[in-house]
């Protein structure tokens, strides 16, 4: 005990000499600019008043610095967060950069933030994770990229911008075995969502001590930066990529999946870039979406117009923002479409697929015992409500009091007390989404999927959101305008239309007709998917064959990724389908494979919690 006490008094005092200390290189017309980034982790943090946290380095940095309280990644996984704090742009704006691990393809004129650093004359090194979810190539816009890449190896006399990503607190690294520490699983709090196993209880402590080893880990750089004589030059940024990698926190669009830690450090020489003295708190909300322009605003750089984040420090630094917001789309290989805003005190959130369950089984994310755990005690029957509520289906809306019901359990969008709060709350992202062209609801692969493509007459987006509001109402009087809207000349008002007949259920009935000949007869798979799905609820016989059909080649695989989606929430119905779902398990595609191989293990009884969906050969070479 005494040496680890030791060591981490060492590791917090090299990180306040890092913040402080004299600078013995020559001094900088511009900052120097240091990130330092971990991975899949909320603020459990000793600074944002965590009682078990043991993060003496992130805790010394946010007593000379800013604290951010309420910081968001605008996405609840790492590729679409990554791809806008790259780019300054919302994942939605230019689908399919909102799904996990796609390949978006840029605006023509977009530079992202390290080519514009660059020309204006730094040196910008990335070490090392990318994941830009784009079709972006880090050897085009880094001085370096890859796990050698530093500030050291700079030109004398060059400012510049450096990126250390630690994994060390990534989801995979509960997978495995549990990792020993300070704190016990006696010690943690379960929230109220989560059952009280020793799984969980197991998940959580490792959780904090992977926190307290990555801490070590930013004390060494820092220590480096303060060895080099670069203290006294150099703005330091800590965050992490996304939110949480515990159960419903992570691919989530709860505060647990979206709320992150930020603390920067402004050294006395740049102070008057902050805006604020040393050791503020700031309560404003920001997002992930602001750091390209932010950034570029502390080393006196215009940021360009086609950035859809503001900067909140520097130069350029923008009035403060009244909202944060969020999304989520597919999951691996899971489909859904999520959208949410919070100020801090309230989170809004609006499910366009209410009729799939939050928990829709993961291949990846169910290695961790933490979820396999909880589908066992659902199973078992052993829930209770807001515990169960995950595996079931989704509310068209939720709201939340932050400041009351931190887990997020209590949904108020019902509560007429709430009825203000709520309005002002939905008016706020139907005017986010409109603004940045979300292209969220166009089906991933189909056109006008994309930045430039989407911002044509053939995507009438306020039509769109219309119907596709109306549409996961599930309301039996909306029957004859989804009706109508199923021969819209538009291919994605004809999805929508589908979609809320599919989630009518048994209601649609009188809508069978035209789903069968949309099944039929639709030139776009997209849309005959969820129309042939919808039909099998309805006792269509021919509709399974037509989804097995579409489960291989030649269709594309986000198609073939569908169709196994519909299969699967088809439950025992899919059963005639199981050759073309053993083919599918064989796939070369991961997440075709993976729900292939899902779906198959369930239709044959062989399922349960642990069954090895992922393949765990591959997955320490895997993160995300």
């Amino acid at each position: 005990m005494t040496n680890r006490l030791t060591r981490r008094s060492a590791l917090a005092t090299a990180a306040a000499a890092a913040a402080a200390g004299p600078a013995l290189a020559a001094p900088a017309a511009r900052p120097n600019i240091l990130w330092l980034v971990s991975e899949d982790n909320n603020p459990l943090i000793g600074a944002y008043g965590d009682p078990l946290a043991r993060t003496p380095t992130i805790d010394a940095l946010a007593a000379r610095g800013l604290l951010y309280r309420n910081a968001y990644a605008n996405a609840p996984v790492c590729a679409p967060s990554r791809f806008g704090i790259l780019t300054g742009l919302y994942p939605e704006s230019c689908a399919p950069a909102d799904h996990m691990r796609a390949r978006a393809s840029l605006p023509r004129d977009l530079k992202t933030y390290p080519e514009l650093l660059r020309a204006a004359g730094y040196y910008c090194a990335n070490n090392a994770k990318t994941d830009y979810n784009s079709d972006v190539d880090p050897a085009a816009i880094w001085d370096a990229s890859g796990a050698k890449a530093h500030w050291r190896d700079r030109p004398a006399g060059k400012p510049f911008m450096a990126v250390f990503n630690y994994e060390t607190t990534h989801e995979s690294r509960l997978f495995l075995r549990p990792t020993e520490g300070a704190v016990k699983p006696a010690q943690v709090r379960v929230p109220a969502y989560l059952p009280d196993t020793p799984a969980i209880r197991g998940d959580f402590a490792s959780y904090y001590n992977l926190m307290e080893r990555m801490d070590g880990q930013l004390a060494e750089r820092l220590a480096e930066l303060q060895a080099d004589g670069l203290a006294d030059d150099t703005v330091v940024f800590y965050y992490s990529d996304n939110g949480g990698s515990l159960p419903r926190s992570k691919r989530y669009c709860y505060d647990e999946g979206l709320r992150c830690a930020l603390i920067i450090y402004l050294p006395p020489k740049w102070a008057h870039l902050g805006k604020r003295p040393p050791g503020s708190k700031v309560d404003e909300p920001v997002s992930f979406i602001d750091l390209a322009p932010t950034l570029l605003s502390l080393a006196g750089i215009e940021p360009p117009r086609e950035m859809q984040g503001s900067a909140f420090l520097g130069h350029r630094a923008r009035p403060a923002k009244r909202y944060a917001f969020g999304m989520r789309g597919r999951m691996d290989e899971r489909y859904d479409l999520v959208r949410t805003v919070t100020d801090g005190r309230w989170r809004y959130i609006r499910n366009y697929m209410p009729h799939r369950p939050w928990g829709m089984h993961g291949a990846f994310e169910w290695l961790a015992k933490g979820y396999q755990d909880w589908e066992r005690a659902y199973r078992a029957g052993s829930l209770n409500a807001d515990q169960s509520r995950f595996f079931q289906a989704k509310p068209f809306e939720e709201l939340y009091d932050l400041s009351s019901d931190r887990d997020q359990v209590r949904n108020l969008a019902a509560d007429p007390a709430a009825k203000g709060q709520l309005a002002v709350l939905r008016t706020a992202l139907d005017r986010h989404m409109l603004a940045i062209v979300d292209n969220g609801f166009i089906p991933e692969g189909m056109a006008p999927e994309g930045y430039e493509a989407s911002r044509s007459a053939t995507y009438p987006l306020a039509k769109v959101m219309a119907l596709a509001g109306l549409a996961a109402r599930g309301r039996p009087e909306n029957l004859p305008v989804l009706r109508k809207a199923l021969a819209d000349p538009n291919p994605v008002m004809r999805y929508w239309a589908a979609t809320g007949l599919l989630i009518l259920g048994g209601e649609a009935a009188k809508a069978r007709a035209p789903l069968a000949a949309a099944m039929h007869e639709e030139p776009l798979a997209q849309v005959r998917v969820v129309a042939a799905e919808a039909a099998a609820g309805l006792g269509d016989t021919e509709a399974v064959s037509i989804l097995a059909a579409l489960t291989g080649e030649p269709q594309p695989w986000q198609v073939q990724l569908q169709a196994l989606n519909a299969l699967t929430a088809l439950g025992e119905t899919a059963r005639p389908a199981l050759p073309a779902l053993e083919r599918a398990a064989q796939s070369q595609q991961e997440y075709v494979r993976n729900a292939g191989r899902y779906i198959c293990a369930v239709l044959k009884g062989e399922y349960r919690p642990d069954y090895p969906v992922f393949d765990l050969a591959r997955m320490m070479g895997r993160a995300g």
